[in-house]
């Protein structure tokens, strides 16, 4: 998996379950998914028949992004469905399983800033 970083501790993964290690891109620049208008989610990434999210509406937006987080192993998934800018905007909303949130905050101490400081 090139240009992927699977962040660790003590040599250990962040997992985003059992077995799969969290996926986090080298930077929040390269995330340059789209802003707005309706996305369908790929069925590696959703399995549910309601795969279609409209990004105007913040519900969906935050459970396509918590979606893709959690269930890629592609770093290309990521590149292609998650906005960098948006992601800090709605970073402190998402509900991540914890590795998957622990991973990408080492690896981007901005989010782990910007929760900080929305949470404060």
């Amino acid at each position: 998996m090139q240009g992927v970083a699977s962040p660790t501790s003590a040599g250990v993964a962040f997992l985003a379950r059992p077995g799969r290690p969290a996926v986090v891109t080298p930077t929040l620049a390269e995330l340059t998914g789209p802003t707005r208008g309706v996305v369908e989610l790929p069925l590696r990434l959703m399995w549910n028949l309601h795969r279609t999210f409209d990004l105007g509406d913040p519900d969906d937006l935050l459970w396509m992004y918590e979606n893709v987080l959690r269930e890629t192993t592609h770093a290309d998934d990521l590149r292609e469905l998650v906005n960098g800018h948006l992601l800090r905007q709605v970073w402190p909303m998402l509900n991540l399983p914890r590795g998957v949130r622990a991973a990408w905050e080492h690896r981007h101490g901005a989010l782990r800033d910007d929760r900080a400081l929305r949470t404060a």
